[in-house]
């Protein structure tokens, strides 16, 4: 859907008034009494994300009416608006939108309005060869008249782009969606001028990723690392911020194999490494001020003759040996290899991992926050605080050496896994022992936010892009130059 400003309004099949809670007086149209007479017998009053809807004669022309409250004006309010109006306009038959403020706008809230009703119109129709007329979508075009947000929507749009691209990786089948694949999804972002390096299995039998290439060995999938680095600092920055994702293109559980039943949603157990490449798309969009950098550890877990089994024991990156209790425990042997990597090459002072690690996180949470671990109270902070403005939301939970002694192995160095309970956090505990002393580190298990089974405010059911906003807020309010 194209997003436009115009100083003037368009000629457009539809108009959208954006009106506040309780101001339907003054209403810039012919038809002003009838429609706030309409609006209030069907008892709207302008909450934020609310709409009413009539035809009306314009100049002679008649057009689609659109009322769409905002409620009182907060972000929130105008990021609710646009989504709820591209989820009634999106399909309705109108292909032009033009939305008026009657009240004024600020240009940041008028492109606020615009990215959520851009990330609401986003689906993905790739295989879809039979739909039905009313079932395809019809608006193509959404000018926002009267305001200034050109100049914001540059930073909008660019987001709006890396959420897209996320959603894009979570929601393609695993057939097509695969470490190899994976990795040239991600090549276009070297003509944004990110620096992309990336180790195939061999290279990363040479540095002894053990973990990583356990998980990966029962599949005819080869595995991949992808690092993708951001520099818009012109080399000022000494040391990049580095996030990594987890990429597990598919999740069978290995040996350890999960239930049929709803295995399908398996192929979204890549979300971590999802976001991460589609908040690095976002980042060198907007030319973010910052250096950073971006690693995915690519894997498929499969079941088959030369599958990883439970009770084998394997070496990490690192050197510490690890005693394979539950092959469906797998995100942590990923991460932990490319966490030691990431150490090794960038020395880093802050590592941030995003990863759809544990049931047990959907268990506490559902689908309202992911979970946040941290060694650090001010990088904790600060995620959350970044979550909660950029509508991402996480909730902080323990680490602790009582939750780390149920780890301990009898033969190896460590398990992958701990008893039945507290599993978010044994995992967690997990990640925390490769993690070098002295960097500051978080982890967020995502299990419960990177797919929705029934729309939300900016999204339709299926890949909701969990993460790029968290990122490229965080690094907006703390990192840039």
């Amino acid at each position: 859907m194209e997003i436009a400003f115009s100083p003037l309004r368009p000629d457009a099949d539809t108009l959208v008034l954006a009106v506040a809670k309780g101001r339907l007086d003054g209403l810039p149209i012919d038809a002003a009494a009838t429609l706030a007479a309409g609006a209030s017998a069907a008892r709207f009053t302008g909450e934020a994300g609310s709409s009413f809807e009539s035809f009306a004669d314009e100049s002679g022309k008649v057009v689609r009416i659109v009322l769409l409250g905002i409620g009182g004006g907060s972000d929130n309010d105008y990021e609710k608006a646009g989504g709820a109006l591209a989820a009634r306009l999106l399909t309705s038959g109108a292909s032009h939108a033009a939305v008026e403020f009657p009240g004024g706008v600020s240009g940041e809230n008028a492109a606020s309005l615009a990215f959520a009703a851009l990330l609401r119109s986003w689906r993905i129709d790739t295989y879809r060869t039979r739909q039905s007329e009313k079932a395809k979508p019809t608006l193509t075009k959404l000018t926002l008249v009267g305001t200034d947000g050109a100049a914001a929507w540059e930073r909008w749009s660019a987001v709006a782009d890396g959420v897209a691209f996320t959603r894009e990786l979570v929601a393609e089948p695993a057939n097509i969606l695969y470490p190899e694949s994976f990795v040239e999804r991600c090549r276009h972002l070297e003509q944004m001028g990110v620096k992309i390096t990336v180790l195939d299995k061999s290279a990363m039998a040479d540095l002894g990723m053990g973990a990583l290439l356990g998980v990966a060995q029962g599949s005819v999938r080869e595995p991949r690392l992808i690092a993708m680095e951001w520099d818009g600092t012109d080399g000022a920055a000494d040391k990049p911020l580095v996030f990594v994702g987890k990429g597990v293109t598919f999740d069978t559980g290995g040996i350890s194999l999960k239930p049929g039943a709803g295995m399908e949603d398996m192929k979204w157990d890549m979300g971590g490494a999802g976001a991460v490449a589609g908040a690095m798309k976002a980042l060198a969009g907007r030319k973010a001020k910052a250096r950073v950098v971006g690693i995915c550890g690519l894997v498929e877990n499969m079941p088959d003759g030369n599958a990883q089994r439970p009770g084998d024991i394997v070496t990490s990156m690192s050197g510490q040996t690890i005693e394979i209790i539950n092959t469906d425990a797998e995100g942590r042997l990923v991460l932990c290899d490319v966490i030691t990597w990431a150490q090794k090459t960038y020395a880093p002072e802050i590592v941030i991992d995003l990863a759809t690690l544990t049931g047990a996180m959907i268990v506490a949470l559902g689908d309202q926050y992911a979970g946040i671990f941290s060694n650090d109270d001010e990088l904790a902070d600060d995620l959350i605080a970044a979550g909660k403005a950029a509508g991402d939301q996480l909730w902080r939970f323990p680490l602790s050496d009582a939750y780390n002694k149920l780890i301990d192995s009898p033969i190896a160095d460590m398990k992958n896994m701990g008893a039945r309970y507290a599993g978010s956090i044994t995992a967690a505990q997990f990640i925390k022992r490769f993690v070098d002393d002295g960097v500051k580190w978080a982890h967020l298990d995502i299990a419960g936010m990177v797919w929705a089974d029934k729309p939300g405010a900016t999204w339709d059911k299926g890949a909701t892009g969990y993460g790029v906003r968290l990122i490229d807020r965080l690094v907006a309010d703390k990192f840039e130059k």
